[in-house]
C-alpha cells in the first residue's frame, strides 16, 4: 500500500560548518587551528598606552619632588617598585602575591629592562616598610597630579561640591583597631571605620583615612577638614562641604568657616527643635518640604549666623501618603549663600 503525504515532513540536517551571523562565541577546542610564532607577545598589550600617560603627566619628575622614601632601600629603586604595584592594579590583580603570574610578561620586563621580574615577597617587604610618611606623600603626588590633569583637560572648576562620608571595612581577624558599630552586611562583626573624601564632579578620590572601628569625633573631623585645603587645585575658589551627622559639631562647623566652605551637614534629629507651623514646599510637583528657623541658642555659639534648616521628604505607604516624621534631617547652611535654603549649591 502506497501512502502520500501533502506536506513535506522530512527534517533538514544541521550545518556543520561555523555560520557568519551566529551570536555565540567559538570556543577553543581540540579541532581549533593554530601556529607558531617567535615573537614574545604580551596579553596586557594596554600597559603600553599606561607607560605614555606617564611619561605625559612627568610621573616619574613629580615622584621625585614628592616621595619620601622609607627607610629600606630596594635595588630597583622606589620609583619602579611603586610603578610596579600600580601597573599590578591596572592589568586587574589586587594581590602583591599576583606578581608570580607576571613575572615573565615581555612588556614588563621590557619596561623595568629585566628578564623577569623580582619576586612577590620583595614587593611584600617593600609595603611592609611604607608608614604615615609615606601615605601623606602620595596625597601630596595626587594632588599635583590632579592639577596636572585638569590643565591638560581643560578643566577649571571654581566652584566645586564635596562629600564626606564613613564606610565600615569588615575584619575576619584580630587586627588592631578593630571596633564592633554599625555594620548593616555582617552585624556584630569588627571592623575599620574609614572615612573618604571625593569631588562630585570628576568623582575624583580627594582624601581618606583609615580608622579605628569608632564613630568620629568633633575633634577628628575637624582635623580632617583642614586636610581638604591642601589637596584641591588651585583654580577652585568655592567649596560646598557635603557629610552627614558624623559632622555635625561646632568644631566641624568652625573648622569648615575658618577654611572658607560653604557647608551642608545632614542629620535625623536636632537641637532645638523646629517649628512643626513653618513647612514650606518649593516645588509643587516634588514632595519635599523644608523649615528653617534661627533660634538664640544657635546665635549664641562662636560660629553665628548660620541658618538651620530642617527637610523632609513624602514617603509612600499602604495607608496612603504621609509625611514620615522618622527620616527628618536638619541642613546647616551659613548665611553666605544669600539664598533659601532648597538653593544652596554650588555654581556650575
Amino acid at each position: 500500500m502506497v501512502k502520500r503525504q501533502k506536506k513535506h515532513s522530512r527534517k533538514n540536517r544541521a550545518s556543520k560548518g561555523f555560520q557568519g551571523s551566529a551570536g555565540n562565541t567559538r570556543r577553543i577546542n581540540a579541532s581549533t587551528e593554530y601556529e607558531t610564532c617567535t615573537e614574545h607577545l604580551s596579553p596586557f598589550g594596554g600597559l603600553l598606552a599606561a607607560i605614555k600617560f606617564l611619561d605625559l603627566v612627568e610621573f616619574k619628575e613629580i615622584f621625585h619632588f614628592a616621595y619620601r622614601a622609607p627607610t629600606r632601600k630596594p635595588k630597583l629603586g622606589h620609583y619602579l617598585m611603586v610603578v610596579g604595584i600600580l601597573m599590578l592594579l591596572f592589568i586587574g590583580f589586587n594581590r602583591i602575591w599576583h606578581f608570580t603570574y607576571v613575572r615573565l610578561d615581555a612588556l614588563l620586563c621590557g619596561f623595568f629592562r629585566l628578564t623577569r621580574l623580582p619576586t612577590a615577597s620583595t614587593f611584600w617587604r617593600y609595603v611592609d616598610s611604607l608608614g604615615i610618611n609615606q601615605a601623606n606623600a602620595f596625597l601630596k603626588i595626587m594632588s599635583i597630579l590632579r592639577e596636572r590633569l585638569w590643565q591638560l583637560g581643560g578643566l577649571d572648576y571654581e566652584q566645586i561640591g564635596i562629600s564626606v562620608d564613613t564606610t565600615v571595612e569588615t575584619l575576619y581577624g584580630n587586627q588592631q583597631g578593630g571596633r564592633k558599630g554599625h555594620n548593616t552586611k555582617n552585624p556584630g562583626k569588627k571592623g575599620y571605620r574609614p572615612v573618604l573624601c571625593f569631588i562630585d564632579e570628576t568623582r575624583e578620590y580627594l582624601a581618606g583615612k583609615l580608622r579605628r572601628g569608632e564613630t568620629m569625633g568633633g575633634k577628628e573631623t575637624a582635623a580632617f577638614i583642614k586636610t581638604i585645603e591642601a589637596q584641591l587645585p588651585g583654580c577652585v575658589k568655592g567649596v560646598l562641604l557635603k557629610a552627614d551627622g558624623e559632622f555635625l559639631s561646632w568644631l566641624s562647623v568652625e573648622a569648615a568657616i575658618k577654611a572658607g566652605f560653604h557647608f551642608i551637614i545632614a542629620n535625623k534629629r536636632c537641637d532645638p527643635p523646629f517649628d512643626t507651623t513653618g513647612w514650606y514646599r518649593p516645588w509643587k510637583r516634588k514632595d519635599m518640604e523644608y523649615n528653617s528657623c534661627v533660634y538664640n541658642r544657635w546665635v549664641g555659639r562662636p560660629s553665628a549666623g548660620l541658618l538651620p534648616c530642617e527637610f523632609r521628604k513624602r514617603k509612600s505607604t499602604h495607608r496612603g501618603n504621609r509625611f514620615n516624621v522618622n527620616f527628618l534631617k536638619m541642613t546647616v547652611i551659613p548665611t553666605g549663600f544669600s539664598v533659601p535654603a532648597f538653593q544652596a549649591k554650588p555654581i556650575r
